[in-house]
This record gives structure tokens, C-alpha cells and sequence, in this order.
């Protein structure tokens, strides 16, 4: 028998060597192994709107069950064109401007290979969503990471202004902020909107959380003076109609900019459902009692966490916006937030996120965790119960 001693080449590319599988998805898997309340992925246990359920029903009996429109289906687009220009005085393009993707996620990584050449600079805050990171590196572009600090997360406009220079391309602003719950102020997006403008860089705006805000106003960057042509406004239904699982999701784009984010998202998965897109549309149309409910009962939500982390010894500052909370856990232990997050669920039966996912270098985030609290309120309740048993585990 001979034997072949000739290296085998990698069949991994690069590109994939250079970031991790979600550690949001991990620890749900964590969750269920061991049993804990799932406060790690940012999905609800609670129903959906009931006339989305029944318009997708309707649509799939109805055999709106083949390829829509590559860019979204007529219907969807002109309500979420409607939705901008009733609550944000924003004036698009239906047929030029949207293109209707398989969730904000995807949007988000067809705007980045649309948009983005190997080479350039993005601008991340940071701690930041964890997928912007691998976005990034896939278009073979550098993630450029300026943090928010403190335990309120605020900006610091001299570290902003120093991350821009000629090789900026593009700069990610998620507000509502996941996962601190920052809501940017106008000073700040003032800011931000001066810096694209003065160095011609593209602004990717992330606002999937635009409906729930206990603090301050949800303020859309493209609607700013000399912004409209170089933003790409990124939102969904996930979050706002609890369905994450439909994965309907649209870019926001002019005409030139988004030619080339519906090529992408074209070759990437065609379109995003077509029954689901005929349901979504319905949910665009609601009108701002469903909104204001939507928000009153996630600040409730919200409460019943800042007390339950405020007795269990977790420093935070209370979310402005979002369903997030990221505490800082040193108080009570001295574990790394990896282990700390396992131990958690294991111990004390309640999922989290380490915070080490959300920076780059991880140990920025060691002694963070995240909290999600789009549960029932009896979900969180029993949360709480188990968290007032953490001093005496730890």
C-alpha cells in the first residue's frame, strides 16, 4: 500500500477562519440544555398580532405561495413607503427605493457586499450587535470600533471624530442600540450626520427596536438635511409585530444605492416569502394605538428586569429603548462572562448572553452579560424568582 503524503489544501476559505457561529444562537441551545429561562435570544414567548396570523393564512390558501417580486411584493412596499411618510414625514420611492429582504440580517449583509470594497473602513459603536463584525469581513472590509462608555453608554464625540479619515466608507448607527439600549440623542445624530457629510461616507442605519422607546424619540438619520442620498435605512417587522421567525426585513436606499443592494440580495435568497410579505403588509397599516400599546407594555417589561438585576447585585443603566439589558456582573462574580453565562443557566436557571460577544477584543466584555426581556410577563416573574437565589449560589 502507498501512502500519499501530500498536504490536503484548506477547503475552509479565509473569510470564514475570522469570526465565530452566533454566540446569541449558542446560548439558546445552553438554555435548553440545562433547562433555564431563555432570556439569551431576543425572540418572544407570546403571540403575534392575530390579523397578520390570519392574512398569511389567508394568503396561503389564497396560493400567493410562488416567488414574489425579487424586491418585495407591491403591496408590502407601498405600506412601508406609506408607514415612513405618515410617521416620519419621509417621502420614498416604492418601486426604486426598497427592496424587501429575508430579514434585517440579510438586508444587512446585502447592503454590506453592495456597498462595501475590500479595503474600506466601517465605523462600528461598540459594543455592537455581533453581526456587523462578520458583515464586515465578508465584504473584506475593516470594522473600525469607537465605544460607548460609561455605564450609560454615552458617545464621546472626539474618539467619533478621530475613526473617520479617507478610507471610511460606511458607519453603522443601530438606535435603539442593542445590546445596551442607548437611544441616540439628536446632538448625536447631528454629529454623526456632519462627519458622513464632511468625509462622503455612507450612513447603514440599523433601526429594527424604532417602536420601543421609554426614553427620549426615535430619530430616523436619513430624514437629516444632506442625508437622504447616502443612507440605507435597515428595519423590520421581526421586533415590532413579534415574528422573527417570518424573516421579513427591507432596506431603504435611493435609486443608485439600491440597484446594486437588489442584485445582491437577488443572488443571495431571491425574496423573502411571499405570503408572509402579503401578511406583513397588513401590520404596516396599523395605526399608532398598536405602537403606544406595544411600547407601554414592554416598559413593563422593562421594569420588572431593572428591579430583579438591581436586587441580584447587577450594575446597568436602565434601557432607553430596545428590549436589552447589559450588566455588569463583577459585584458577584469573578468569572469570565463566558463561564458566567453557562454557570447562570446552569445554576440558577436563567439564560443569558455573554458580553464578551459584543467586542472586539472579547475581554473588553468579560465581566458583561445581556439580558433579553421580550417575555410574558409571568416568564420574567419566575426569571426574577430564580435571580433572587444568585448572592447565595455565587
Amino acid at each position: 500500500m502507498t501512502t500519499d503524503t501530500t498536504a490536503r489544501r484548506a477547503y475552509t476559505a479565509a473569510r470564514a477562519c475570522n469570526f465565530t457561529e452566533s454566540v446569541i444562537r449558542e446560548m439558546t441551545r445552553v438554555s435548553n440544555q440545562y433547562g433555564a429561562i431563555n432570556l439569551a435570544q431576543g425572540f418572544p414567548d407570546f403571540g403575534m398580532p392575530e390579523p397578520m396570523k390570519d392574512a398569511a393564512c389567508t394568503a396561503i390558501h389564497g396560493d400567493i405561495n410562488q416567488y414574489a417580486i425579487t424586491w418585495g411584493s407591491p403591496a408590502l412596499r407601498l405600506a412601508i413607503a406609506e408607514k415612513y411618510r405618515m410617521w416620519y414625514g419621509m417621502d420614498v420611492d416604492p418601486e426604486k427605493e426598497i427592496t424587501v429582504c429575508c430579514g434585517a440580517t440579510e438586508a444587512m449583509a446585502s447592503v454590506f457586499l453592495a456597498l462595501i470594497d475590500p479595503g474600506d473602513e466601517v465605523i462600528v459603536f461598540e459594543p455592537f450587535y455581533e453581526n456587523y463584525g462578520p458583515d464586515a469581513i465578508l465584504a473584506g472590509a475593516k470594522p473600525v470600533f469607537v465605544p460607548l462608555e460609561g455605564v450609560d453608554w454615552k458617545l464621546d464625540p472626539e474618539k467619533l471624530r478621530k475613526a473617520f479619515n479617507r478610507k471610511t466608507r460606511a458607519i453603522v448607527v443601530n438606535t435603539p442600540h442593542n445590546p445596551t439600549g442607548r437611544v441616540f440623542t439628536r446632538a448625536e445624530m447631528d454629529l454623526i450626520a456632519e462627519l458622513c457629510q464632511e468625509f462622503d461616507v455612507l450612513a447603514i442605519t440599523d433601526e429594527i427596536y424604532e417602536h420601543i422607546i421609554y426614553a427620549g424619540n426615535h430619530h430616523v438619520l436619513a430624514t437629516w438635511p444632506g442625508m437622504r442620498e447616502r443612507t440605507v435605512t435597515i428595519s423590520g417587522l421581526s421586533k415590532t409585530f413579534s415574528c422573527t421567525g417570518w424573516r421579513l426585513g427591507y432596506a431603504i436606499a435611493p435609486p443608485e444605492l439600491s440597484s446594486p443592494i437588489r442584485k445582491v440580495h437577488d443572488f443571495l435568497t431571491v425574496g423573502a416569502p411571499a405570503p408572509l410579505q402579503a401578511a406583513g403588509a397588513v401590520g404596516m397599516a396599523f395605526d399608532a394605538d398598536y405602537y403606544n400599546h406595544m411600547a407601554l407594555e414592554y416598559r413593563q417589561r422593562r421594569d420588572i428586569m431593572v428591579k430583579a438585576l438591581q436586587g441580584s447585585g447587577f450594575k446597568f443603566s436602565a434601557p432607553e429603548g430596545a428590549y436589552y439589558i447589559l450588566a455588569d456582573f463583577s459585584a458577584i462574580s469573578k468569572k469570565e462572562s463566558k463561564e458566567f453565562a453557562v454557570w447562570l443557566a446552569k445554576e440558577v436557571g436563567v439564560a443569558t448572553v455573554p458580553g464578551m460577544s459584543f467586542y472586539q477584543p472579547p475581554e473588553l466584555g468579560k465581566s458583561l452579560t445581556r439580558f433579553a426581556f421580550c417575555k410574558k410577563i409571568d416568564t420574567l416573574e419566575k426569571a426574577a424568582e430564580r435571580l433572587a437565589t444568585l448572592k447565595a449560589k455565587a
